[in-house]
């Protein structure tokens, strides 16, 4: 499907852009265009990659006469662009709202007028049940997909979103913090031992986006199913992959932190369909008129937990060494060490 087409990749300069952009030169797609605001990061992917598929465009999903311009003839369209640092957005609340609520809303509208295939939109675990501005923000962006979802016709623009939890050793994780701790004889900086996040690797989540731009339904959220593990047990992990014996700082929670990640909501797991690897949480498309779709009510809710860090599969230390040492980055960091 995408033989000889152009993809887009907004923030496509953040490590989840690069792993995308990676996993898609070597297809067929004819141009890759990378939009983002940071001309240095774009300087050292062009000298990096030195591939002729890459187009490198400047510029902000704030303002939409830019991303209007760099989406002229573009397929598809992954939206990764976004201001994702928890304690920054708990500071700066609104300029989340602009970059995560007000740029996707640009690049959709971009999309639109563009007669774009499909818009895959990048959300979060925090969007569901937020406590944070980050969270907050990702979810008002997902409604706002559904709501442009919901207003297209057949044939016209698809637009879909892939929530995710921790990606290991993104800009996100906590890995590298720990890995450069213990390359120091640093102690580890635990905020809670007993907090859980989501074990995902980079590319396990390009999986999820590749099938969301072959299967995704108009106005879906489609999440991977993962283990995941203590914060405890991943220092642990680290602690014997470099043979390390840093000691644990317990620092307490930061800004607009959670205890465990939760992927599907319990209201969505009423409604959820199981895709084996994935699940999906299809549109609500019900209109205002609310009597039309009167029933007698359902228990089903009630007697349904979310989908979460704490209630998934939970790995051991072995297991948790075993994944860590499959990716990327360890293998570049045990390197000489």
């Amino acid at each position: 499907m995408f033989d000889q087409k152009v993809l887009m990749i907004t923030g496509g300069t953040g490590s989840f852009g690069k792993t995308v952009l990676k996993r898609f030169l070597s297809t067929n797609v004819s141009e890759i265009r990378i939009f983002s605001r940071d001309e240095k990061k774009q300087e050292e992917m062009r000298l990096k990659f030195n591939n002729n598929k890459l187009k490198f465009y400047i510029g902000d999903v704030r303002d939409y006469s830019s991303i209007h311009q760099a989406m002229k003839g573009v397929n598809y369209v992954f939206h990764a662009a976004a201001l994702k640092q928890v304690p920054s957005c708990e500071f700066y609340p609104l300029e989340a709202v602009k970059s995560n609520v007000m740029g996707a809303e640009n690049v959709m509208n971009a999309a639109i007028a563009h007669n774009v295939e499909r818009v895959v939109v990048l959300s979060t675990d925090k969007a569901v049940y937020p406590i944070n501005a980050m969270g907050m923000s990702k979810a008002l962006m997902e409604k706002c997909m559904i709501s442009k979802a919901r207003m297209q016709n057949e044939g016209e623009t698809i637009f879909c979103a892939t929530r995710y939890g921790n990606v290991m050793a993104s800009r996100g994780s906590v890995i590298p913090l720990f890995v450069s701790q213990l390359k120091k004889n640093q102690p580890l900086t635990i905020t809670d031992p007993d907090m859980t996040r989501f074990l995902m690797s980079l590319d396990d989540s390009v999986d999820l986006v590749l099938y969301a731009y072959q299967h995704g339904e108009q106005g879906a959220i489609y999440a991977q199913k993962s283990p995941a593990s203590t914060v405890d047990q991943l220092a642990k992990a680290l602690k014997e992959i470099f043979d390390s014996k840093s000691k644990v700082q317990i620092i307490g929670t930061r800004h607009g932190e959670k205890l465990y990640e939760s992927l599907i909501s319990r209201e969505e797991m009423a409604r959820v369909i199981d895709l084996g690897d994935y699940y999906m949480v299809p549109a609500d498309n019900r209109d205002l008129n609310y009597a039309k779709y009167f029933s007698d009510g359902d228990e089903v809710i009630s007697q349904l937990d979310d989908y979460t860090s704490h209630n998934t599969q939970r790995l051991n230390i072995s297991q948790i060494k075993e994944l860590l040492l499959n990716l990327e980055f360890i293998k570049e960091q045990l390197k000489g060490f």
